[in-house]
């Protein structure tokens, strides 16, 4: 346990055409202990190829993170929106039992339609459950942003209607809605106690509440979030999942920034 990861979507990226087998010749120089493998939309009819190439490698990937359309496609809610994400969501879960992974990230809302309709949002949590049990992957939601009401918020609606869900916290996510503070409250220590959050990912924020245009994955410390606060609070708590680090390591001339990556995997295990 404790192990910490890097997010394959803060390596791949348009910025080198979404070439997957860039992974391994990549995590030769980062001191991860395995990677967060990140589903794009642009794959999804290479899913035979993907999980042959990945498990070729000498690199684990015990969580995927599901192509992040799929929340925006169950908040829209149009004519074959519903079907369309479950057809995604099976292809990332396909993705996930063939690569070995034993967790999937998902987008539960997103974008611009985000939780304006949530009682959609709420009635597929089942039916993505459904998928991800049947390929034996156990499912977090993650605590993504809202346009209407907060994540909290949401995943505690969710709770009430589904008591034994998982879910991955996100820093980031939770400072877009200042909610940080929030999930040290006594009323949600049960989140902790009872071991629903089953992982995190970590990355740092810079803007002001519910502040769009500052959206991106920053390293830590190149940010706002008192993670020394958030690191004691979380050992207090005995945390023992797992970490991924978010950040964005694309340097202007389209190389990895493989030392900012480093540095922020050495300071997490600093603080574990």
């Amino acid at each position: 346990m404790k192990k910490i990861l890097c997010s394959t979507g803060a390596l791949i990226s348009k910025y080198n055409d979404l070439d997957y087998r860039l992974i391994e010749p990549l995590s030769e120089q980062l001191g991860c202990d395995s990677f967060e493998f990140m589903m794009y939309r642009a794959w999804e009819n290479q899913t035979d190829e993907i999980i042959h190439t990945l498990s070729e490698m000498n690199v684990e990937f015990p969580v995927v993170h599901a192509i992040k359309h799929i929340g925006e496609q169950i908040s829209r809610g149009d004519k074959g929106d519903f079907d369309n994400a479950l057809g995604r969501y099976e292809i990332c879960c396909k993705v996930a039992e063939g690569i070995g992974s034993k967790k999937i990230v998902v987008h539960l809302w997103g974008s611009m339609p985000s939780d304006n309709h949530f009682e959609n949002n709420k009635l597929m949590y089942k039916e993505l459950k459904a998928i991800s049990d049947a390929y034996g992957v156990d499912m977090l939601v993650e605590n993504v942003v809202c346009n209407k009401k907060d994540p909290m918020s949401r995943l505690l609606e969710l709770f009430e209607a589904y008591p034994d869900m998982n879910i991955v916290y996100d820093t980031k996510m939770a400072a877009f809605h200042e909610q940080i503070a929030r999930i040290y409250g006594d009323d949600v220590k049960w989140l902790w106690r009872n071991g629903h959050i089953k992982h995190l990912h970590i990355n740092d924020y810079n803007g002001g509440y519910m502040d769009w245009g500052n959206l991106a994955a920053l390293p830590i410390g190149a940010g706002k979030i008192d993670f020394d606060t958030f690191f004691q609070f979380i050992k207090n708590e005995q945390y023992n999942g797992d970490y991924t680090i978010e950040a964005t390591a694309f340097k202007k001339d389209g190389g990895i920034d493989t030392d900012m990556l480093n540095r922020c995997f050495e300071t997490v295990r600093n603080r574990i």
